[in-house]
């Protein structure tokens, strides 16, 4: 373990839920290391090529968050995710809600399944990384009134991972 890995891995322990951005940039390693660096239990990952899979699953999820955190802001989204379909070397998600446009899909090198605690509560996320280690954008499992994650999302997460991550 090199010396910045030890540290990522201590800072880690110390707070899990700290923004995986701002832990990548203060230890000079990309967001995919950081999540990599996550306690086992915390963190899954499944291949790339499984963006459309994945992506249309979540697309009958409903109500979720969809955000992209660059270093020039976090955009956040709210809203169902619409399925959509491969055509022009992009996956493109319809038109007609909060949410539509063109992703390019086979930049994706890792679907990341993300379950840990976030500024006290639970939180499950999917993060979509690309091929150089960032994170092309998350989508966070939805909450009811209560702010408590939504069961049925919770669910249909689990089940998503079990099926992107299967080994043999």
């Amino acid at each position: 373990m090199t010396q910045v890995e030890g540290a990522l891995a201590r800072a880690l322990a110390e707070n899990p839920g700290v923004v995986i951005e701002e832990a990548a940039k203060t230890h000079g390693v990309t967001p995919r290391q950081v999540i990599e660096a996550l306690p086992a239990e915390m963190r899954t990952i499944g291949p790339g090529g499984a963006f459309v899979e994945a992506m249309v699953d979540i697309g009958s999820w409903g109500d979720v968050r969809f955000i992209v955190h660059t270093d020039d802001g976090i955009f956040e989204a709210s809203g169902r995710v619409p399925s959509g379909e491969v055509g022009r070397g992009y996956y493109n998600v319809p038109g007609g809600g909060a949410l539509h446009g063109h992703l390019r899909h086979e930049r994706c090198g890792g679907v990341a399944f993300v379950e840990r605690s976030f500024m006290g509560r639970s939180s499950a996320f999917v993060a979509f990384l690309n091929v150089d280690g960032g994170i092309m954008f998350k989508v966070f499992v939805g909450r009811d009134e209560a702010r408590n994650m939504k069961a049925d999302q919770l669910a249909a997460f689990a089940k998503l991972r079990e099926r992107v991550c299967k080994t043999g």
